[in-house]
């Protein structure tokens, strides 16, 4: 069989292998290509959840050595593991794609930013798949995060928020790009809301412990719902990054010193147990999202969500009746949101099922990996 008539061969390159918002998107996009008939390889910096999730959907997995940009690495304490990285990265990088051979380079996130110049230097078509946008960032700062991935033959973003970002920090690049909106997991049978708010109202919270992500402000709307004579129990289901376990603690003084009860549930893969145990769902984000998976999730489980409104966010979670958008950064709009749920509970219970029906049909993972498996096999 000569290389023309082969199956087409893909290497998707992921900075990470947890299973939070990007990296459920990696898995997607494996998952189409695998089921398009293309061999994938997917290549990884460390173990994680992710590897057997891929190596289930028929992937292979590869770890290697990349250059994964972090803060701690544009410290003066990381500047030798940067320069470390970039010199690991570029070997591995130039090693690898020899080795596979691949028909198209799929780069998973702006910053691993090796990957499409190296994959031009081997001439192999590269696209790039872009999971961040930060508005409110600095504009030069920005142009240099994507500027790498001019060398990749087109761009894909998950939002038009997303797209607007790139168009304002590098217009050359929003030339090229797509929008592929996020394809979202759903339960196959959710359970309905409970018919009525009996003693505490459940809210939970889905996502990094971050103080950009917001889970104080969850607490601090708790505790201003106690204060009026309301009872909330609130589960942050999530944990910090390392170095971040601080900001755990401060939460927990937050949460004791305000008489709010809160379940710290950790980091679990299967969220669903937790949003049927759940009357609402907030998405607090203090900062820019280029999409809002858990904002969606919410709704495609039959639950009332409240979410900022900003960024990608407005676009994950607005148009729904279920869904309220509120000032980000704002506890006491979180509050009046989660009262006016409770007000109009029989409302939210009725209307719940119309939500998932407009979700399912805007965020289908199957429409999703058709678009990928399209943009990257071409």
């Amino acid at each position: 069989m000569t290389r023309s008539s082969a199956p087409h061969t893909a290497l998707l390159v992921h900075p990470g292998a947890e299973m939070f918002g990007s990296d459920r998107m990696l898995l997607e996009s494996a998952i189409g290509l695998v089921e398009s008939g293309a061999r994938v390889v997917v290549a990884l910096p460390s173990n994680g959840l992710l590897v057997s999730e891929l190596r289930a959907a028929g992937a292979e997995v590869v770890i290697v050595p990349m250059l994964v940009l972090r803060k701690v690495l544009l410290t003066p304490r990381g500047l030798p593991r940067l320069f470390r990285d970039t010199f690991r990265g570029l070997g591995a990088a130039w090693r690898l794609i020899g080795r596979v051979r691949p028909d198209v380079v799929y780069v998973s996130t702006i910053i691993i930013p090796q990957w499409p110049l190296v994959a031009k230097l081997r001439r192999t078509r590269s696209v790039s798949h872009v999971h961040e946008a930060e508005a409110s960032g600095n504009t030069i700062v920005n142009s240099i995060l994507y500027s790498p991935h001019l060398a990749s033959e087109r761009t894909l973003v998950n939002s038009q928020f997303s797209l607007q970002t790139i168009k304002h920090a590098l217009p050359a690049l929003a030339g090229r790009s797509h929008v592929v909106y996020n394809g979202v997991a759903s339960p196959p049978q959710p359970v309905s809301p409970r018919p009525r708010i009996e003693h505490a109202l459940r809210v939970l919270y889905v996502g990094r412990l971050s103080p950009r992500k917001g889970p104080d402000l969850v607490i601090e709307a708790a505790s201003r719902l106690r204060q009026k004579g309301h009872t909330v129990e609130v589960t942050l289901l999530g944990a910090v990054f390392e170095g971040y376990e601080w900001f755990e603690d401060e939460l927990r003084e937050q949460a004791n010193a305000a008489g709010v009860t809160v379940n710290f549930a950790g980091f679990h893969t299967d969220i669903w147990p937790f949003l049927t145990e759940a009357d609402v769902l907030v998405v607090p984000s203090r900062m820019d999202e280029p999409f809002g998976n858990t904002a969606v999730e919410g709704v495609l489980a039959l639950r009332p969500v409240v979410a900022s409104d900003s960024s990608g966010l407005r676009e994950a979670a607005g148009g729904y009746a279920t869904a309220q958008l509120v000032t980000p950064g704002d506890a006491d709009s979180i509050a009046a949101a989660l009262t006016d749920i409770t007000s109009r509970w029989d409302e939210m219970v009725s209307t719940v099922a119309d939500s998932r029906a407009e979700a399912l049909r805007r965020h289908a993972p199957s429409v999703y990996r058709k678009s990928i498996t399209a943009h990257v096999l071409r």
